[in-house]
């Protein structure tokens, strides 16, 4: 009985301190986030900041947490949680080539339809897949007409609110179902001797653009190197300037993407022998018996939302957009907006507010979107209880110090190296960083820091490194 007595009063005692510990911890990190905020954060801007312990389940942290920012490219992790919630989140998006006749002798007495599914992973080598696999059809003679379908979304080929001036830029492609190389034509420049034009390498080659190389080799006098366009007038030219030390690569986006496809589709069947229309239409494939497929090419929703986190790509995020819409509304003819109300859904599922806040893309370029950091971890939040759905985001997410857009930062020595997987996101004045973090003690933390009005990226990234560094200590 004595020794009953004993253990209990030791429990007693050990609760209590217990407790004062991990209340004497949770002060400790306020404190240390406070001052953060107070002596580190960029003068003029502000931020919002939400930690919350996923392993005991409790929030560690709060800073105007609730309060609208813009969220830039962390706003692809409600689009990405969103997707791969639904259940059929692992259907591989698919670009197709159907014939609608009859194949009579050496000619295809019918039309070609080129169906796409908006693949933003649809590259030159994929191009090259479907025409060989058109090209083993018994025919060398296409006797009807050449279609492209982008039924699949509307005309509308930016998103709302996107900058004008961002036009010729690689991360602002022109969207469509059917996309070759993301739009873009990369460009590798590589020097010849002093003075001479640097010699030029265009991917994927089409003539659909033209190239006027203005280059010089060795020439410091010629200026910095530079890929651009006529995109005020929605010209193809691709101009090359400027000096030529070492081998230079750039990229520029090109007018139209789904004509763009399909002329390099024509090109190059005719370049395997077959006899084509001179031109091409858009039109819709309505199948029917004498409809038949001549080639699929498939990419994996992993592989678009790899591209998503890690390179922060923005049109794999609006394919994943637009494909999110196409499944939650069962609709073939698809806007963002449909995307984007299954992203509310979602928003409500979880007990928020969807009408709070204002989502206008799927990838964070618009300048219209507005969310908070709340909002975001309510989503991680979700997406951790959701093993199917971790593990695909977990795997797809930059590391500290690692790859993606954290390779430079968090470095080597710091507690936040390898030990944050994280979505960047940043356009003018403002830098966010949400993701996941493991602390010292091996608890799992759902985290969003949304700085807003910094003109200086280093400063906002370094405020937020220091604030994963706290955390994690």
């Amino acid at each position: 009985m004595k020794k009953y007595l004993l253990s209990l009063t030791l429990s007693l005692l050990f609760i209590p301190i217990v407790l004062w510990g991990q209340n004497t911890s949770a002060k400790s990190l306020s404190s240390r986030l406070d001052t953060l905020i107070k002596y580190q954060l960029p003068a003029g801007s502000n931020v919002g900041i939400s930690v919350y312990d996923l392993t005991t389940g409790k929030s560690l942290y709060t800073y105007q947490s609730d309060k609208l920012s813009r969220p830039a490219s962390t706003m692809k992790l409600l689009t990405t949680i969103t997707a791969l919630a639904r259940p059929d989140a692992d259907e591989p998006f698919k670009t197709e080539v159907w014939y609608q006749g009859v194949i009579e002798r050496d000619t295809l007495k019918g039309d070609i339809y080129v169906v796409g599914g908006y693949d933003p992973e649809f590259d030159d080598e994929a191009l090259d897949s479907l025409v060989n696999t058109v090209s083993r059809f018994p025919f060398s003679v296409i006797a009807g007409n050449v279609y492209g379908d982008v039924s699949m979304k509307d005309s509308i080929y930016w998103g709302s609110g996107w900058a004008w001036d961002d036009t010729p830029a690689s991360y602002q492609p022109y969207l469509s179902p059917l996309m070759l190389n993301k739009g873009l034509v990369t460009v590798t420049a590589s020097p010849g001797e002093k003075g001479e034009m640097a010699n030029i390498e265009c991917v994927p080659a089409s003539s659909y653009y033209t190239v006027t190389n203005e280059t010089q080799s060795r020439t410091p006098s010629a200026g910095r190197f530079g890929v651009s366009r006529d995109w005020l007038q929605n010209g193809n030219d691709v101009i090359i300037k400027g000096n030529v030390e070492s081998k230079r690569i750039g990229t520029v986006n090109i007018y139209s993407s789904q004509d763009f496809f399909m002329y390099t589709f024509l090109e190059r069947l005719r370049a395997k022998g077959i006899q084509c229309p001179a031109g091409y239409a858009f039109n819709e494939l309505q199948k029917d018996s004498l409809s038949v497929q001549m080639a699929l090419f498939e990419t994996s929703t992993q592989d678009v939302v790899n591209q998503i986190m890690k390179k922060s790509d923005n049109l794999n995020a609006q394919a994943l957009l637009c494909r999110l819409g196409a499944q939650a509304t069962g609709k073939k003819r698809i806007s963002d907006e449909d995307g984007l109300s299954a992203i509310r859904k979602q928003i409500k599922a979880l007990g928020g507010d969807a009408d709070s806040y204002k989502l206008a893309d799927g990838c964070g370029l618009s300048n219209y979107n507005y969310i908070s950091p709340d909002l975001l971890v309510s989503l991680l939040k979700f997406a951790y209880s959701r093993t199917d759905v971790f593990q695909k985001l977990y795997k797809a997410l930059p590391i500290g110090g690692v790859h993606g857009t954290l390779k430079y930062r968090m470095q080597r020595g710091t507690p936040s190296h390898k030990n944050v997987h994280a979505k960047t996101g940043s356009v003018t004045a403002i830098n966010c960083l949400a993701g996941y973090l493991r602390a010292a003690n091996g608890h799992e933390v759902a985290f969003a820091i949304m700085n807003q009005n910094v003109l200086s990226g280093a400063k906002a990234r370094a405020f937020q490194d220091a604030v994963c560094d706290e955390v994690i200590k």
